[in-house]
């Protein structure tokens, strides 16, 4: 069955000077001196301050679990080689967008020129997970199912409460800033994927889009590949919260799919409903209050993470995820919280953004020491 529903994740990662914590922008030299040992498996992003890591297609999250050790180690070999560290969250602490350099390249350049600061303010570093599907016809039936998650998603990864130097109150703000976009968010209700389809080749006829690549919705078939592709998570706080996170939308797609197969489906929601329960995962993380529209109800996040785990609990040994599933119940219960309740946390302890910073470029270094493939 894992083989069924592979796996492929882009994280984006923040790299820093070593000394000072800030944000370094040094993407060109980085893929120059990288090129020959990870290929496109590693890649820009808008802003030189980036990196991003892409995963091979994976059978199974134990496949993927070894692929990210592994490149995690050369990545974070090349960086260093460089003088740089890296960081795994979603805002950098300190540093702000107005200091930031754009990448040299053509689409970069293009993008610039249409969303302007909109653009330009897009310091934020999010995590993709692919899970793979039978037929690109069942992705818009799987999503329409698969929206009602994404706040639950959120609460767990939250990452990002510092921007440019202050205490946000949101346990994600890169959430906030993504809201800019156009085409982003909960994506809306289609009827089927060939109604979806035709509202990408009308976006594309008129010039609106130049490929499905610009709908950057918090989840979306992908234009591309066969694959339904969530985008709503912060960049996690560390390596197994990456792992379990990708557990889980496997999980998620895999338990959908046999309800369909079945000629069962959840109640679909509305993205208006949705985007209610997002609102209060991006602002509190796991200690949000979770509104059940289906049942009329109101219960804690944690409450609501936990249905949402036992809901998908009779796939996870056929896809031999029990172990990554029974990670985010103890995350559930770890007083320390999520990687945004860490950091401020830090914040509280020592009156200092810039610990928070040096307490996150500690954590990737003890975190990729730690997955160390040997």
């Amino acid at each position: 069955m894992a083989q069924r529903f592979t796996l492929g994740v882009e994280e984006e990662f923040q790299m820093v000077d070593k000394k000072t914590g800030h944000l370094a922008s040094h993407i060109h030299t980085i893929l120059e001196k990288g090129a020959s040992i990870l290929g496109e498996h590693m890649k820009a992003e808008m802003l030189q301050s980036t990196v991003e890591l892409i995963s091979n297609v994976c059978p199974n999250i134990a496949a993927l679990r070894l692929d990210l050790q592994h490149m995690h180690s050369i990545l974070g070999q090349l960086v260093e080689s460089e003088g740089l560290a890296l960081i795994s969250a979603g805002t950098h602490p300190i540093s702000s967008w107005h200091d930031q350099i754009r990448t040299q390249n053509e689409r970069y350049e293009k993008l610039e020129e249409e969303f302007q600061d909109v653009g330009r303010s897009i310091l934020i570093f999010g995590l993709h997970v692919h899970v793979g599907i039978d037929s690109h016809e069942l992705a818009v039936p799987l999503m329409n199912q698969l929206r009602t998650w994404l706040p639950h998603i959120l609460a767990l990864s939250t990452n990002s409460p510092f921007w440019a130097g202050r205490d946000s109150g949101i346990k994600s703000w890169r959430s906030i800033v993504w809201r800019r976009f156009p085409r982003s968010g909960v994506p809306i209700l289609f009827q089927s994927t060939r109604e979806f389809d035709t509202y990408v080749q009308e976006l594309i006829k008129t010039g609106c889009i130049d490929d499905g690549k610009r709908i950057w919705w918090d989840i979306r078939p992908h234009p591309f590949y066969q694959t339904v592709e969530f985008r709503i998570a912060d960049m996690p706080a560390t390596f197994e919260d990456t792992i379990a996170l990708a557990a889980l939308c496997q999980a998620l797609v895999a338990k959908v799919t046999r309800l369909h197969e079945r000629n069962l489906a959840t109640q679909v929601l509305p993205p208006t409903y949705i985007e209610e329960n997002k609102w209060r995962a991006a602002r509190y993380g796991l200690d949000a209050e979770y509104v059940d529209f289906v049942q009329a109800r109101r219960m804690s996040m944690r409450d609501a993470v936990n249905e949402m785990l036992d809901f998908v609990d009779d796939v996870l040994d056929d896809l031999g995820s029990r172990r990554e599933i029974n990670y985010l119940r103890a995350l559930l219960e770890d007083p320390r919280g999520t990687g945004a309740d860490r950091q401020l946390a830090v914040y509280h302890e020592t009156g200092s953004v810039h610990a928070v910073t040096h307490y996150l470029m500690q954590q990737m270094v003890q975190d990729v020491v730690l997955n160390k493939p040997w």
